[in-house]
């Protein structure tokens, strides 16, 4: 397995979350909303995940083991460093993340004052 493409849209205004990241996998599958969170210990990258009934959350897709996580991060980082030196347009266009676009899609309440 190879991971053939990384894309990162860092973020700005943000303490903990610093970019949003999407990679591809051997040219055939596509991994979107990792996220590089700047973690007590340094930068590390969070798979994509969804908020449980409970309030836990639970990754989406996620490597198997410590060697693959490894490789993922480490090509996902080097990429946010490229970015961070050498910004790109795209940056400017980073994808929302899934809790704002789904406040993006809900319609507006109309105020009583304004019937």
């Amino acid at each position: 397995m190879e991971v053939t493409e990384v894309r990162v849209f860092p973020v700005n205004n943000e303490e903990r979350l610093k970019a949003y990241a999407t990679i591809t996998i051997d040219n055939v599958f596509l991994i979107r909303d990792l996220r590089v969170i700047n973690g007590n210990n340094g930068l590390f990258v969070a798979m994509p995940s969804r908020k449980m009934k409970d309030g836990t959350f639970k990754d989406i897709a996620h490597p198997l083991n410590s060697e693959t996580r490894l490789m993922i991060e480490s090509k996902v980082l080097a990429e946010y460093e490229r970015e961070l030196a050498n910004p790109t347009k795209k940056a400017d266009t980073a994808p929302k993340s899934p809790q704002s676009e789904q406040k993006d899609t809900e319609p507006e309440q109309k105020s009583p004052e304004s019937e």
